[in-house]
């Protein structure tokens, strides 16, 4: 593979992984299943190991998952969160003890720990008392979660212990727990729970405490942070030591003095792991004693002293009923696998996406298959394959379908996928309004998927503009199965709020085609307000920095189409803010005013997404590529191939220190 397709590869994966995170650190409701984003991440890796120059600071190997939601408090770490690096077989397992026992020139003894399946979570104790609790976020900065963490009784609130206190640990839901929860959901025509992950993460983000309070939530505690300050000097004796403090910690850890014990321990976890009382997804190692900490190392993500073996995928086998077909916002076609219903990790599966039609085709799959399921981080499950062997000959190949299922539109096919091309469509309707409604978008919360499809379905939604009329209907959605008068007026003071979003919420939540998150920003701050968008000439986008002529192409014919203008003129008939609301007023004089910037290496005051945002602040522009546009390069530590670039282009080079003065100079 040449650089040039490896670039190519490693973009698109990258593209994924942020989504696939996004929804899962984020939202708590991931679209993918542990095995595939392991599958995609170890790809990542494979093609970082061949061609290092892909590498930046921001690439995801380098940074620990997550995202600060709104609502919370920013809490900054003292000391960053790492995550673990994963192994997933017991090779992989075999070759990281054997490379510690190699680094050390010796056998240590290594810590077995339960990896237990819920929301990572530190409290900080100052004096003998709580100051706060928080969630990893991104590793550096966490969301402030004391007032739900309180609702959990065995957390201490005061322990006998002078100055500063940092415990790590794992806030979880136990499997009985979930099992009643879920009960009294179903009883309220509301959405299920798939696992106790994700109602724990729920529960514990949730702005409304008394939620937390009735989840019945409990923690691991398994990190004393300042071991070492306080006289410790293996982990196995911090844990004794959180224990006489008031936390609990997970006693089905055990000790393991060579490879023979540790293998031991993980053969039997994963015989006994659906008899716990908790969900658990694999194994933590650590080794044991804090010396050999430095001298094995660290990551930028992850500590080379530790390691998470991940569990297998648990697979079983169902009958495959049916593939039916759904529309998606772009009129993209999927089809999905109707399952005689199984219990796989924990739940009763029906459904499961087959992707399209080459997903099916190179499987085999067909229609009254016996097949093989999994949810693999026992989260989205999976159809592996079919098993052959049990056909009788009833089976029928699998034909991908010619028309649309709600609208009896000819599809169109585009590579391995299908498309509906009527805009109309009622299934694409729903979609566009789910994603006018999503969090990156509009960020209309409580208006989700299961909501949009209900309110359409009930004929209170239909196009974009329907969102804010819906307080016409307020009486009749309450009267709806799942409703209440609090949880309609919530929703409708969420739509109110919506309206005051700047423009470039807007612009991304209209769904225009090849117009993502990053462009709609672009857009906001070059015209200002969506008329001045609306009338810009095919030219005059295509000047734009990073706006090709298919971008540029999609963005112009958008806002000719006669549907897009009524659109926006009943978006301003009810107050929808159609403004950019960032820094408007920016100072010509300001350092970086109307420059184009490129970042480049580590900096030790600042994040790069700091100097970024610094930078677009002051009026100027970054950009991920230095060309003979660069202005300056911002020069940190350890700099990749975009140095020598710039000199052979002669691109004025800003260092630490002077990009340091030019901040400091500026407030």
């Amino acid at each position: 593979m040449e650089i040039f397709e490896a670039k190519k590869r490693y973009d698109e994966i990258t593209k994924l992984l942020e989504k696939w995170s996004y929804e899962y650190y984020v939202n708590d409701n991931p679209s993918v299943s542990d095995s595939e984003y392991d599958q995609k991440y170890e790809e990542l890796l494979r093609l970082e190991k061949e061609f290092p120059s892909l590498v930046t600071r921001n690439s995801l190997s380098q940074r620990v998952g997550g995202v600060v939601l709104k609502g919370f408090k920013k809490v900054t770490h003292e000391r960053q969160m790492l995550s673990l690096a994963d192994v997933f077989n017991k090779d992989e397992l075999i070759e990281w003890v054997n490379k510690v026992y190699e680094e050390l020139g010796k056998e240590v003894d290594i810590m077995c720990e339960l990896k237990i399946d819920g929301l990572a979570c530190s409290l900080v104790y100052n004096d003998n008392h709580l100051s706060y609790a928080a969630t990893r976020g991104d590793g550096t900065t966490g969301e402030d979660v004391t007032t739900n963490v309180l609702t959990i009784r065995n957390i201490p609130t005061i322990v006998n212990k002078e100055g500063r206190l940092e415990v790590r640990g794992e806030i979880y839901m136990s499997k009985a727990s979930l099992d009643e929860l879920n009960e009294e959901r179903e009883k309220e025509n509301l959405p299920l729970f798939a696992n106790a992950r994700n109602a724990a993460a729920g529960s514990i983000r949730n702005l409304d405490q008394a939620v937390a309070k009735s989840r019945k939530l409990d923690g691991w505690w398994y990190y004393y942070i300042d071991a070492t300050r306080d006289g410790f000097s293996r982990h196995s004796d911090s844990l004794d030591a959180l224990d006489k403090l008031g936390f609990k910690t997970n006693h089905e850890r055990r000790l393991a003095h060579n490879l023979k014990e540790i293998l031991a321990y993980v053969d039997e976890y994963t015989l006994k792991r659906d008899d716990l009382a908790y969900d658990i997804d694999g194994i933590v190692l650590k080794v044991d004693e804090f010396k050999y900490y430095d001298d094995l190392g660290y990551t930028a993500k992850t500590p080379k002293w530790a390691i998470a073996y991940k569990f297998p995928p648990k697979e079983v086998s169902t009958k495959l009923l049916d593939i039916v077909f759904t529309v998606g916002r772009t009129g993209k076609i999927t089809p999905n696998a109707v399952l005689e219903p199984v219990r796989v990790a924990g739940s009763l599966v029906s459904r499961a996406t087959l992707h399209n039609e080459d997903y099916i085709k190179e499987k085999d799959l067909r229609v009254g298959d016996t097949v093989i399921i999994r949810k693999a981080g026992d989260i989205i499950p999976e159809v592996v394959s079919s098993i052959t062997s049990r056909r009788d000959g009833s089976e029928l190949p699998f034909e991908m379908i010619t028309k649309c299922p709600y609208c009896g539109s000819t599809l169109i096919k585009k590579d391995a996928l299908h498309f509906c091309p009527n805009p109309h469509c009622p299934s694409r309707k729903v979609e566009t309004l789910i994603h006018f409604a999503s969090k990156n978008a509009m960020d209309i919360e409580g208006m989700g998927d299961k909501v949009c499809e209900q309110l359409f379905n009930e004929n209170f939604l239909d196009v974009i503009p329907s969102i804010y009329n819906l307080y016409t209907h307020k009486e009749e959605i309450i009267e709806m199965d799942g409703w209440s008068n609090k949880s309609v007026e919530k929703l409708l003071e969420a739509i109110d709020n919506s309206k005051k979003n700047s423009l470039e919420r807007l612009i991304f939540g209209l769904g225009i085609k090849e117009v993502g998150e990053k462009m709609s920003k672009t857009l906001a701050k070059r015209y200002k307000d969506i008329d001045s968008l609306a009338n810009a000439s095919l030219e005059e986008l295509m000047e734009i920095d990073d706006v090709g002529e298919v971008v540029a192409k999609s963005i112009y014919e958008y806002f000719r189409n006669e549907l897009s203008q009524n659109l926006i003129k009943a978006l301003k008939s009810y107050n929808v803010n159609t403004l950019y609301l960032g820094n408007t007023n920016v100072n010509e004089s300001n350092f970086f005013y109307n420059k184009k910037c490129v970042i480049t290496g580590s900096f030790e005051r600042y994040s790069r997404d700091e100097i970024s945002n610094f930078i677009e602040s002051e009026g100027g522009k970054t950009s991920s590529s230095v060309s003979k546009n660069t202005n300056y390069l911002i020069l940190g530590k350890d700099p990749g191939s975009k140095l020598e670039k710039a000199k052979a282009l002669n691109v004025e080079i800003i260092d630490e220190e002077a990009l340091y003065k030019i901040i400091d100079g500026s407030k």
